[in-house]
């Protein structure tokens, strides 16, 4: 199914955990043991070492020798052993290797980073390399606000999609939008009761988008209908929609529609987010109809009081009463538009965590009438976004909107929008997607810790003082000052690991917390140690701060953060 299984234990390795790995095995085997599949991986505290390995433990498992003092065998033997990866190796708990890199190591590392540049921590041939992965996110709604939701899945979806490009994968955005449905109606009817506020053709896409949400709240809450009246008046005006049998309410809902889509790209930009395809429940739902209606007495769906059903999890509404297709049935259409659009190996769906198990049955239906489809498939959800009032209705018209959020942080940011939205993005991405995330405006901003603009300072710091120099009096092989590496070297080694895992795993906030703790390594370093100037040692320290502003602007551009170069 998912493209994850197709890769191999050493294509998910660093060349570093690779080159540490062959060593491994090469002393095992003069000590007459198996090579097992063992892990080589950075422990959690880089104190107890810059890589560690189960080796002993798993091949004293096999053999069942004693594990530690296989360990302690297996340590002898690699400091036998001619190389210049370790300085150290220290055998821990019940036998697991604990490895320190020799300062050659550390300093040679710069040379790389500063060689590959944009290209640094990309991990080698293999792991994702010629998958075809469609990612759809954002998924907002014409006629409807941009929401804190639809904020939360862009942030997410954006990263993981170059997470995915970054292993290697060719990567294909898509957004899917609902551009028909009760939403609609009520939308179009609250259209013709503020018929009188209609804003003029001069105004802004931003202007005629409040209209539209306005009357949006106009058509939901109309206390002087009753409420059968009301809805079955809807349901009619849902029908005209559907069909475009009345040429005003088409130009109604053309204008609307337009209105939105338009509007919606001016926030797509502001988010650094370009979709490949653009699908809309319009034309999912009558192909979603057709297979429903095919696939009706075959095992799969059922008639019910004029409507028809598929029993799963829960029994859900594919097609309504009324003959019109539910979003159960639209998505069905979807998932073969997409594989028609774009031949996918996998597809990856992000939405809200409130829609689980609708999407559980969802999936269900599918794997029997697509079981490929259904199999490549994969659903992930994300917690909601919510402010100290908590999560707002556009139903009541306390909606807070995405684009109301930014203005407020660039606001408080004195004006610095790329600052607003690395802020946003951070407070998003810096825990597992599927928790709700509480924003907190002052927090959100501080340069002290745990946030975007933290980050983003870091990494203006670091270019400050690269252009008080001449770039090509840069020591690009790192040479110059060959000593016991500390914080900084250390985390800078393991950027491409932390970077193919988060990918891996689909968890931005890992790369999100290597980030943090690398910039304030370098702020501690850049507090006691003097860069320019600072003789025989100047042409490392500029090395090693242009080694990481390169790691920072890689990992942020990962996260779809702005580096700004002054702040």
């Amino acid at each position: 199914m998912a493209c994850e299984e197709s890769e191999n234990f050493a294509t998910m390795e660093t060349p570093m955990e690779t080159e540490i790995r062959k060593l491994v095995e090469a002393a095992l085997g003069e000590l007459g043991e198996a090579a097992p599949d063992f892990s080589v991986e950075a422990p959690r505290d880089l104190s107890h070492g810059d890589y560690a390995s189960n080796a002993a433990l798993v091949a004293a498992n096999q053999s069942g020798e004693n594990p530690k003092a296989l360990a302690e065998r297996l340590a002898a033997k690699l400091r036998d052993v001619k190389h210049s990866v370790f300085n150290k190796i220290e055998v821990a708990g019940p036998g697991f290797l604990n490895f320190f890199l020799s300062p050659e190591v550390f300093a040679a590392e710069l040379g790389k980073i500063l060689a590959a540049k944009d290209d640094y921590g990309r991990p080698p041939a293999g792991g994702l390399a010629g998958r075809k992965i469609m990612v759809e996110y954002t998924d907002p709604n014409p006629f409807k606000e941009f929401h804190l939701g639809h904020l939360m899945s862009n942030t997410i979806g954006e990263t993981l999609s170059r997470l995915m490009e970054w292993r290697g994968a060719e990567v294909k955005r898509a957004c899917y939008q609902g551009d028909v449905g009760m939403h609609v109606a009520k939308a179009v009817y609250g259209m013709r009761l503020e018929e009188a506020n209609f804003p003029p053709e001069t105004a802004s896409f931003r202007e005629k988008a409040k209209f539209l949400g306005r009357a949006y709240v106009a058509g939901a809450t109309v206390p002087e209908f009753g409420v059968d009246n009301y809805q079955n008046g809807l349901a009619g005006l849902n029908k005209v929609i559907y069909d475009r049998s009345n040429p005003a309410v088409n130009k109604m809902y053309d204008w609307g529609r337009q209105v939105s889509l338009a509007y919606f790209e001016t926030i797509y930009r502001k988010l650094g987010t370009r979709f490949d395809f653009y699908f809309f429940e319009s034309e999912a739902g009558p192909f979603g109809k057709k297979l429903v209606t095919e696939w009706l007495g075959k095992g799969v769906f059922e008639e019910s009081d004029g409507a028809i059903i598929f029993r799963g999890e829960h029994t859900r509404v594919f097609i309504n009463a009324a003959g019109l297709p539910t979003y159960e049935a639209k998505e069905l259409g979807l998932v073969k538009l997409k594989f028609e659009k774009y031949p996918y190996d996998q597809s990856i769906v992000i939405t809200g965590n409130e829609v689980d198990a609708y999407f559980r049955v969802l999936l269900t239906a599918m794997a029997k009438i697509f079981p490929d489809l259904a199999a490549r498939t994969r659903h992930l959800s994300h917690g909601m976004l919510r402010l100290a009032t908590g999560k707002m209705s556009s139903r009541t018209g306390e909606v807070i909107t995405a684009e109301s959020l930014i203005t407020e942080v660039t606001r408080a940011a004195r004006g610095n929008e790329a600052v607003a939205i690395g802020a946003i993005k951070f407070a998003i991405l810096k825990q597992a997607p599927g928790r709700d995330i509480v924003f907190d405006l002052a927090k959100s901003l501080a340069l002290t810790g745990d946030s975007g603009p933290y980050l983003q300072y870091a990494y203006a710091r670091a270019k400050s003082v690269l252009a008080k120099v001449d770039h090509p009096s840069l020591n690009k092989e790192g040479k110059g000052e060959v000593r016991d590496a500390g914080p900084v070297e250390k985390l800078l080694i393991h950027f491409p690991g932390v970077a193919a895992r988060a990918g891996r795993e689909f968890a931005p906030q890992l790369l999100v917390t290597y980030l943090i703790a690398l910039a304030g390594a370098f702020n501690h370093y850049y507090a006691e140690n003097q860069i320019i100037g600072s003789g025989e040692s100047e042409a490392y320290r500029l090395a090693l701060t242009a080694a990481v502003a390169q790691v920072l602007a890689n990992g942020l551009r990962l996260l779809g953060i702005p580096t700004p170069e002054k702040m």
